[in-house]
């Protein structure tokens, strides 16, 4: 059933590459599932906040550091992959009551455009607008990211990576079960590498060079569940 269900993803991020613009000085990524997150944060009755992630994640982007607005993204988490530390939570995340992960195994982010953002001092910083489909639902959301850098990997591998953290509201995408009591707001956090694919474009630096657009300056991003309450989290539910 897992190689079934992952199957399908593959098959699903594939179809929707086909219909994604490619721009020929952007280089294309596969996204590395092993060197990639994505964690959430929820209030519990307002007595402290519950954290998983979802291990699944596949996708494929092109980056053109040139022209960024030229860049596209496509995402696919397998939401059966959610991981509450809590088997039989696990079994009810994915149940009719919230993901109802049968009907709808996949949450999709698919990129419209990609603007740099207003406050952006280093120049790494990117508002990506696109469309966010979950629990059957489709809806437009702005997307805060942040080139993290990109060089070779410890094999060769040339990579690029980012960092992103949001707030959704998940009543917004139709799961309405348990609030107020289980928090309405959603805090994310999302990490993820792209390995470079095929023929080398002129939108990224050259294998080698190191080169991390001013954002791989040591910082450490702090993940949700840090120590600090998720971000946009309703403390009064």
């Amino acid at each position: 059933m897992n190689r079934l269900r992952h199957a399908t993803l593959s098959v699903a991020v594939s179809c929707l590459l086909l219909s994604t613009p490619r721009e020929s000085r952007a280089d294309n990524f596969a996204v590395d599932n092993s060197h990639s997150s994505v964690i959430f944060g929820i209030s519990h009755f307002g007595y402290s906040y519950t954290y998983g992630r979802f291990s699944q994640i596949q996708g494929n982007f092109s980056w053109d550091n040139a022209n960024p607005a030229a860049s596209r993204f496509v995402v696919a988490i397998d939401a059966a992959s959610i991981d509450s530390n809590d088997a039989k939570r696990d079994d009810h995340l994915r149940g009719a009551d919230f993901f109802n992960a049968n009907q709808f195994p996949q949450i999709i982010f698919q990129s419209t455009s990609v603007r740099p953002a207003q406050q952006n001092p280093k120049g790494n910083m990117y508002d990506v607008i696109g469309n966010l489909t979950m629990h059957g639902v489709t809806k437009q959301v702005t997307l805060p990211m942040k080139k993290m850098g990109e060089g070779n990997g410890p094999y060769g591998k040339f990579r690029s990576g980012f960092f992103l953290q949001t707030t959704l509201k998940r009543s917004e995408f139709g799961m309405t079960n348990m609030v107020p009591k289980i928090g309405d707001q959603v805090a994310v956090t999302i990490s993820f590498e792209g390995i470079r694919q095929g023929a080398t474009g002129s939108g990224s630096a050259p294998a080698g060079s190191g080169s991390t657009t001013g954002a791989g300056s040591g910082s450490k991003p702090e993940p949700a569940g840090s120590g600090s309450a998720p971000q946009g989290s309703d403390s009064s539910s």
